[in-house]
């Protein structure tokens, strides 16, 4: 990386990082206004809304890094080439590409931010927040409810209370023989997470058949190894648009490997790497407007625009989503339409400049 790649590169990130920072004060402040219903239910406060708010903005800057960046971008390409420094840098024999490469290069480090803001941040905090506020809210009370059913090849399993993170309730096993017929039915009156695929049941009760009779067991703790642990079972209670890539690919390989629907996580999935790579996309699009008579257009004006565009964009990916869910849409090809259609333009305006 030369000197003149390192400036663009600072300009643009300085640029995009001062509109993250607007963004995600703006998203607090909504999210801890949305919270002020929820004060004073149980021992849930002003500062568990204030705690909520600040735990959840991971999860807001993965959502709004692509509009983030584009608004950033715009402001970047407007500093430098209000200074005529893009026309200098073009006179002195800079090509297209070459100043393409160089805003490629500041893409790449945002893009890398939004990883590990995804894939160490958002899903764990966000999961945090939900759990401190549901427990503040309705401490003196106990989760019950219908429960969560998992399909784990021939063993289905029921669990039915939740009163921690790792901590469950009563647990139904049902174990099916290869022709589906049922094989044996049991009970746990609690059941604990003893690891990523086991599960720890106590005051375990069995009931086996075969062709002419029943044989039963009790004991007081029995060992289940499934691939359905506790962290899958958080998935049931989790939107799929806040797990991470990894998360949402083992649940994608976990569900076709006992042929359920994928559907929602497939394009959670996609939707997630076309907004990741967006942020490239939305980078280049900034670019044409420091040439021509573009060059020219005030700082409003490029925040307007920026803003304006961002929202369009969001929308877009927003109504992707929802779309391919309810029509039963391929998430992979839809889930690439609003930014291929960034790209589309970006790739026009950058041949149209001399």
């Amino acid at each position: 990386m030369t000197l003149l790649d390192r400036y663009i590169a600072a300009t643009l990130l300085s640029a995009v990082a001062l509109v993250m920072v607007a963004l995600l004060m703006l998203g607090m402040l909504f999210v801890f206004i949305g919270e002020q219903g929820s004060v004073g239910v149980g021992h849930y406060g002003m500062l568990d809304a204030l705690q909520y708010s600040a735990l959840t903005l991971p999860q807001f800057a993965l959502e709004s890094f692509p509009a983030g960046a584009l608004i950033g971008a715009l402001l970047g390409v407007g500093v430098l080439a209000r200074s005529h420094e893009l026309t200098v840098m073009r006179a002195s024999g800079m090509s297209k590409l070459r100043l393409s490469l160089a805003v490629l290069m500041s893409a790449l480090a945002l893009v890398a931010v939004a990883l590990v803001i995804g894939e160490l941040l958002a899903q764990p905090l966000g999961q945090l927040a939900d759990e401190q506020k549901a427990f503040a809210k309705y401490s003196n009370m106990s989760f019950a409810g219908a429960g969560a059913w998992i399909r784990d090849g021939d063993t289905i399993l029921n669990v039915q209370d939740r009163s921690s993170a790792a901590e469950f309730g009563g647990m139904l096993i049902f174990q099916l023989t290869p022709d589906n017929r049922l094989a044996a039915i049991a009970r746990a009156e609690h059941a604990s997470a003893a690891g990523p695929q086991s599960w720890l049941l106590r005051n375990y009760v069995e009931s086996r058949f075969s062709d002419d009779s029943v044989s039963s067991q009790r004991v007081a703790q029995q060992s289940l190894h499934t691939a359905a642990g506790a962290d899958f079972l958080r998935l049931v209670n989790t939107d799929s648009s806040e797990l991470s890539l990894r998360t949402l690919y083992r649940a994608i390989r976990y569900l076709r490997a006992n042929n359920l629907g994928t559907g929602q996580y497939e394009i959670a999935f996609w939707s997630r790497v076309a907004r990741t790579l967006g942020i490239l996309v939305a980078l280049l699009f900034a670019l044409p407007f420091g040439f021509g008579s573009l060059r020219s257009a005030s700082l409003s004006a490029r925040t307007t625009f920026g803003v304006a565009l961002g929202i369009v964009y969001v929308f877009l990916q927003r109504l992707v989503e929802s779309g391919t869910q309810v029509f039963n849409l391929d998430p992979l090809l839809l889930a690439w339409v609003p930014t291929g259609l960034l790209g589309l333009v970006a790739a026009m305006m950058m041949w149209r400049v001399r």
